[in-house]
């Protein structure tokens, strides 16, 4: 029996799951912390994964794996293989200025045309730019820029600050993929190729792709080499609990693990309610948006990608829940108590700004009290409604792309509770289905660690927990696009 591993090294904790490549059978997994905040030294992200292989039994059975990771976070590496400065992770939201100066200079459509995106706070060339005019002495001695999942599989491969690794600080050795490029702002995934010049735009220096082998006396700026789905990166190098010899695959971003890890195929439409929320799609073209409400992502799997996401999703439920006093299946007691429309009263989420739309600085809105809807039940009932109906508005958009949508998959923490599946159905047009809960971009990063072990995309299929069919309830909706404006809403 041939054992795979996947990770998900996500914005709160890292993941290992370890399967069998010829079923996807679930053999063990394992798992660890991540520090809070939205700057994390990368080192902590290390920690967390030897912890977690530790938590998950080791690697010793084990024939290939992958790292699936948080998209767009920076992480900037100076010539000898350090840190520059703590990684600044996707959610922090300080280079808001810099992505409206970088549309300013180049405008929206010549971004989404060479990019597939509009440069949003989120995307790593907007953190580039912030690097650059805030802290410039920090921006001279960046020799490469990485991503949180191509820093891993460096580590993995045994690379890293000539102290702290086997092998040192060899920055051509650096490795990403597809998805993960196409995040950020300087890869296209029309072209397949990275957009040097924007590079240059953005941080006002010169950049190449690494070689795969030292390029000698070559000062620009080393992005990751970007390999296909069923490349291997390498294999590994003995450290803690990770032995030597183990194949490593390319990684992915971490909405491309998961869609992997799903085995979705066009028509299908993945609402993924985390610390964030996304709505996605598999598409079989690029997708470009002028607008820059939907970022055209490529996907791990040779695909596109197209994608919204919110920066407040489960935390809405915990905020509310914490409100109430009350926990998370008491929220949903209380909400299904509630009739759809909340007795009109609407909860905007948007407690810690927003991306999709672009509102780095807003702030939460409640509208729609009387005397007789400020009930407990209406109020835990708005947060859900709430909730669904930013991320039902943004895949809204992703279908006005001419993306094809049968059904909706939802997946994240939220997905089993009772009261978020029932309004699912209400603010969806389509079919809902609830996959077995699982840990899906760790599960699509071991597909992927298979499918470069085997050179064959390995076929498993996710069960089934639950299915329901649609039960639109246009209202919802439209209550909420009106509250979106904070203004004085008619009384239902």
């Amino acid at each position: 029996m041939s054992l795979v591993a996947g990770v998900d090294s996500s914005t709160q904790s890292c993941k290992v799951v370890v399967r069998d490549l010829s079923t996807g059978e679930l053999v063990r997994q394992g798992s660890a912390g991540h520090p809070e905040g939205t700057e994390v030294p990368p080192a902590a992200w290390w920690e967390a994964l030897l912890a977690a292989i530790a938590d998950a039994g080791g690697l010793d059975d084990v024939a290939a794996l992958s790292v699936a990771g948080q998209q767009h976070g920076l992480v900037a590496l100076d010539a000898e293989g350090r840190v520059v400065r703590d990684a600044l992770l996707w959610n922090d939201t300080r280079s808001a200025p810099a992505a409206r100066d970088l549309i300013d200079e180049l405008g929206a459509d010549e971004w989404a045309r060479r990019t597939g995106s509009v440069p949003v706070a989120s995307f790593t060339a907007t953190k580039l730019r912030w690097l650059r005019d805030a802290e410039p002495e920090n921006a001279a001695r960046v020799a490469a820029v990485a991503l949180p999942h191509d820093w891993l599989t460096w580590r993995l491969l045994g690379f890293g600050p000539a102290d702290e690794s086997p092998l040192g600080p060899d920055l051509d050795a650096l490795v990403t993929d597809r998805s993960d490029a196409s995040g950020t702002s300087y890869w296209s995934p029309t072209d397949e190729a990275y957009d040097l010049d924007l590079f240059e735009h953005a941080f006002g220096r010169g950049a190449r792709e690494a070689t795969g082998s030292p390029a000698g006396d070559d000062d620009r700026i080393v992005l990751p080499r970007v390999l296909q789905a069923d490349r291997a990166a390498g294999t590994t190098v003995a450290d803690g609990p990770v032995p030597t010899g183990i194949v490593v695959g390319a990684g992915a971003g971490d909405n491309a693990g998961a869609a992997l890890g799903l085995d979705a195929t066009v028509g299908d439409l993945v609402i993924s309610i985390g610390t964030s929320g996304t709505a996605f799609a598999v598409t079989d073209r690029p997708v470009t948006d002028p607008s820059g409400t939907v970022a055209g992502f490529a996907d791990a799997a040779g695909g596109y990608l197209p994608l919204i996401a919110t920066l407040n999703a489960a935390r809405v439920l915990s905020s509310i829940g914490g409100l109430l006093g009350v926990d998370h299946d008491e929220l949903a007691r209380l909400a299904l108590a509630a009739e759809p429309g909340a007795g009109g009263v609407t909860l905007v989420p948007y407690f810690e700004g927003e991306r999709t739309p672009d509102l780095p600085d807003a702030t939460a809105t409640l509208s729609g009290l009387t005397l007789a809807s400020s009930t407990r039940e209406n109020l835990a009932r708005a947060a859900v409604e709430g909730m669904l109906s930013a991320l039902s508005d943004g895949a809204a958009a992703v279908r006005r792309q001419g993306v094809e949508a049968t059904r909706v998959l939802l997946i994240g923490g939220a997905a089993l509770n009772p009261a978020v599946q029932e309004v699912a159905r209400q603010v969806f047009d389509l079919p809902v289905v609830v996959p077995e809960p699982g840990e899906y971009v760790a599960d699509g990063a071991a597909r992927q660690a298979g499918w470069a072990l085997s050179g064959t995309r390995p076929s498993w299929a996710p069960a089934t927990s639950a299915s329901f069919a649609a039960d639109l309830r246009p209202a919802v909706g439209e209550r909420y696009r009106a509250a979106q404006g904070l203004g004085s809403l008619p009384r239902p």
